[in-house]
């Protein structure tokens, strides 16, 4: 038992909806605290108001409430459970620290008992609030930049005048570095001060002098109740300061600091750790150092929470942060505890790195108008990916494959830029693709020391990327038919893709990967074991790499493959990659119970996944993970060594599907609906074709690929238009045109971005009411819909940006027996195996199919959630094959209506269009549980229902 015997029951506070600065990595981090606590018999209750994650699953608390984070709610669940003991805020990020002050400053914890762990309530007010944080760090001696807090706009002003330009202004008790701006000019200065004051709920903010060009470093620390410390890992930025940390490429561990400096950081992050409060549990400390000989240090802020970073350092290092971090917060001492990946050496241990490890952030610029598209100290990533490789070339390769851009990695796809001015430009005022950029400039002939100059990132880095040009232009002297095998494993070994190889040597990609065959150039997977192979893991986490063939005495040569294949029936599971609008963490939740149910089916279950921020990506949730890109190339290269017995795309989202054709085409078995099914709903020529035969109405549509087809297809079709390319997601590039200039345009537009796409126009049903359903299909066709859903704004509202009542509130009976039948009809003739998405306008009583997704779609999880039913559990146990969907008893609960609303992150973009439309723009989303349609939050949102719609 834990060594504080008087807790017995948790409150955790979740993070809410997903938003830009804080996104799924404190899912991840909710998920491991409350199996940490319940391990221990201890009752675990949960507040979050986010239905599309894990964390809110019935399975994961004894009590999960699906609630506003308020106060009020706080109080609600005290009084319904008396019983609680302590509160765990520091797992929620700044939400639930924000929340937790405000219960502590309203006395709500105090008036029912209830004691704060993890964290107390100095130490969040010490590191919130800029001013008694520097006063703190002056007391202890550790350096900071010359800075002054402002309380007024006059206050400000005085401060810039005695600082001069540039400046850093940061508000307090933000997070993702909202309202934080640098100003390099006078002019800018009174507008960026008023939006700091604004943007902190404290007003106040503080002014730096700007330490532009600095390196940035982070450390990962663990402190138990006897004062032990851990540094679980240090982290530098390959950008330099003056970009948010979440908007820079970070490697692990540090790539370029002296070893005397690093204990510097070592002591002075331990000292500022035991310096803000008597608490147990996780901290997160960010310096800046000189990039000079004199390497001086000052010391930037620090997180008495887990944070995003600790997500990324417990996938980094094998090391569960947030689940020590709960245990320590009970009162455990870290060398009581075990380190949960070699299972026979204690958690009081620093985790050794065998590898590197290279972090790129996951942006969606595209989905906001009229963004300002440069980095800065405000951050505008939606999420992110992590390569592991055996060097930091091959990381950096193995995460920009991971991003799902349409890139094959740096370099060698014919897509870099070739103008110097743009290139410049994208260096001066970083860029979100300046890491394809350097190579670009590189290739031009750009001086490394020009290069330098302009970023101030460090030579070593840039160094890196010329030896990758260098080998590229190597390369590109050979044909495929002379290529040596020490080049191409050189190649392989620095993480070039067999088809950016294949762009070298001017030839297919599959004969690349045949050369790479008959040479034995073949991948090996290495063990993710915390101690650089000191002692036996005996956790299953793995990543990829090449290594050259080793001789044994008797002349045998082999590779050394730390993956051991057992003969049990395997299935792969294909997780959904970084995290982006139109595919958000509700891909995640279906990827998780697709795995669980498919080990309660006897199956060894295999993740393959690149997001660091995700319960996926959790060692502990699969029997084995692959952390590796969802490229072809190394998927398939997994599914040769592992040969399962079959892949579910399904649960994925679009990533995953996309993957289908490539797996059938190759003869892998698709677990659930089939290659062609869906590829025959994607394909609008085809997919109405079918609904024409089962007499099912669909809105007039044609396709074109020219802009003078689309012209001739708008006289027969009709204005208004909704245009729409094949094969995207979220609505990438959706828009409604109401006359033939606007046509012209946007056809123009798309075809240049999206370039061969053929594009689908239909007649736009103006004033009809959007609904969906979702549902369970088997082999033999009996279909079970888990779900009807009815959105509050008009059909044209892209439906991840709508409002959705389930059940549906306005829909006669007429008009839902349609649906039912349409959405049977529709998944029997898609010999849909698993669940399917449907979407319908109604207009005049007659209900049209706007789409069809045979897959798991971004409602899902909320229907599940709503109704407390374990739908992707069933639907995953149908596409095995293990049940038929009559052999389940179905009995959804749900007193009232559920509603999902979305919410936006527009306040990270000034003057973007906020304006809503077919094209999704939402970052997450909240459920809100009403009892009726009385109920003035119902009444509000129905009243406001065409606010936004917009063209």
């Amino acid at each position: 038992m834990p060594k504080d015997t008087s807790i017995k029951s948790v409150l955790i506070i979740g993070s809410g909806p997903i938003v830009i600065g804080q996104a799924c990595e404190f899912d991840y981090a909710g998920s491991q605290s409350a199996r940490s606590i319940r391990e221990e018999g201890i009752e675990v209750i949960l507040i979050n108001s986010n239905p599309a994650t894990i964390m809110t699953d019935p399975t994961m608390a004894d009590h999960v409430y699906l609630k506003p984070l308020t106060t009020k709610s706080i109080i609600e669940i005290l009084k319904a459970h008396p019983q609680i003991d302590a509160v765990l805020p520091t797992m929620g990020g700044q939400t639930a620290l924000n929340l937790c002050l405000e219960a502590d400053e309203k006395g709500i914890w105090a008036d029912f008992g209830v004691k704060l762990i993890g964290v107390d309530v100095n130490a969040i007010n010490i590191t919130e609030d800029r001013e008694q944080f520097k006063q703190l760090l002056e007391k202890i001696d550790v350096p900071t930049a010359p800075a002054k807090t402002a309380t007024s706009y006059l206050e400000g002003k005085e401060i810039a005048q005695e600082f001069g330009f540039p400046l850093v202004i940061r508000p307090s008790f933000t997070l993702g570095g909202t309202g934080a701006a640098i100003v390099y000019k006078k002019e800018d200065f009174d507008e960026l001060l008023t939006r700091g004051l604004e943007a902190s709920p404290i007003h106040e903010v503080l002014i730096d002098k700007a330490l532009m060009g600095w390196k940035e470093y982070e450390l990962e620390l663990l402190r138990d109740k006897n004062d032990n410390v851990v540094i679980i890992c240090s982290i530098e930025n390959m950008d330099p300061m003056g970009i948010h940390t979440g908007d820079s490429i970070t490697v692990a561990p540090a790539m370029t600091l002296s070893d005397t400096t690093f204990q510097k950081l070592r002591d002075y992050a331990i000292l500022m750790m035991r310096s803000i409060g008597n608490f147990a549990g996780g901290c997160n400390v960010q310096f800046a150092v000189s990039p000079d000989e004199k390497e001086d240090i000052v010391a930037i802020e620090i997180n008495p929470r887990v944070s995003r970073s600790s997500a990324l350092a417990s996938k980094a290092t094998g090391y569960p942060i947030a689940k020590i971090a709960s245990k320590l917060a009970l009162g455990y001492n870290l060398d009581e505890l075990q380190n949960q990946i070699t299972k026979s050496t204690s958690a009081l241990f620093e985790p050794t790195l065998d590898y590197v490890i290279v972090k790129i952030p996951r942006w969606n610029f595209d989905k906001f108008e009229g963004a300002d598209r440069t980095l800065g100290l405000q951050m505008k990533s939606v999420g992110e990916v992590m390569g592991i490789g055996r060097s930091f070339q091959e990381a950096l390769h193995k995460a920009t494959q991971s991003l799902e851009i349409k890139r094959n990695g740096l370099g060698a796809d014919g897509k870099g830029y070739k103008n110097y001015e743009e290139i410049i430009e994208k260096l001066t005022f970083a860029s979100w693709d300046r890491v394809f950029v350097i190579y670009d400039a590189i290739a031009m002939g750009i001086p490394l020391s020009r290069i330098h100059e302009i970023t101030k990132i460090d030579m070593w880095f840039l160094k890196q990327y010329e030896e990758l040009y260098t080998l590229e232009k190597e390369i590109s002297n050979y044909k495929i038919s002379n290529l040596p095998k020490e080049l191409l494993l050189e190649a392989k070994q620095k993480g070039f893709a067999d088809r950016q190889i294949a762009h070298m040597v001017n030839c297919l990609e599959s004969e690349v990967h045949t050369l790479r065959m008959n040479l034995n150039v073949n991948r090996v997977f290495k063990l993710v074991d915390t101690c650089a192979a000191e002692f036996k893991a005996k956790t299953p986490y793995y990543y990829s790499t090449f290594e050259a063939e080793i001789e044994k005495a008797n002349g045998e040569r082999y590779v050394d493959n730390e993956s051991v294949v057992t003969d049990k029936k395997k299935i792969i599971v294909l997780g959904s990659g970084p995290n982006r609008i139109g595919q958000g963490i509700e891909f995640d939740y279906s990827c998780v119970h697709g795995v669980l149910a498919a080990k309660e089916c006897g199956y060894e279950t295999i993740m393959i996944n690149c997001n660091p921020e995700t319960v996926s990506t959790d060692f502990d949730t699969a029997d084995k993970l692959y952390f590796e890109p969802v490229f072809w190339e190394h998927i398939y290269d997994i599914i040769q060594h592992e040969k399962p017995e079959g892949v579910i795309v399904q649960l994925g989202g679009q990533t995953a599907l996309k993957l289908a054709e490539k797996l059938s085409k190759y003869g892998v078995k698709i677990i659930g609906t089939s290659f062609d099914a869906l590829d025959l709903a994607e394909d609008r020529g085809r997919f109405s074709e079918l609904l024409t035969e089962l007499k099912i109405p669909f809105p007039q549509f044609g396709i074109a690929e020219t802009a003078d087809e689309a012209s001739a297809l708008a006289d027969t079709l009709d204005f208004p238009l909704l245009i729409r390319p094949s094969y995207v997601l979220g609505g990438q590039g959706m828009k409604i045109v109401i006359n033939k200039k606007e046509l012209e345009e946007h056809v123009i537009n798309l075809l240049k971005t999206i370039p061969g796409n053929k594009l689908l126009l239909d007649h736009y049903l103006a004033g009809a009411i959007e609904a969906e359903a979702d549902a369970i299909c088997d082999a033999d066709g009996n279909v079970y819909i888990i779900g009807i859903m009815e959105h509050i704004e008009p059909c044209g509202v892209h439906s991840g940006d709508s409002n959705a009542t389930l059940p549906p509130f306005n829909l006669g009976e007429f008009v839902m027996q349609q649906i039912k039948d349409h959405t049977t009809k529709i998944a029997r003739a898609l010999k849909t195996v698993g669940l399917i998405n449907i979407q319908f306008a109604i207009k005049d009583d007659t209900v049209y199919i706007i789409e069809a997704n045979p897959r798991a779609s971004r409602t899902v999880p909320f229907i599940a959630k709503a109704y407390g039913e374990p739908y992707v559990n069933y639907a995953t146990k149908v596409m095995l094959g293990h049940n038929k969907v009559t052999d389940f008893d179905f009995n959804p609960q749900l007193k009232g209506y559920a509603i999902k609303q979305p919410v936006f992150s527009f306040s990270k973009f000034h003057n973007v269009n906020k304006a809503l439309g077919p094209e999704m723009k939402s970052t997450g989303e909240s459920i809100l549980f009403i009892d009726d349609l009385k109920d003035d939050q119902f009444y509000e949102l129905y009243s406001r229902r065409k606010m936004y719609l917009s063209k």
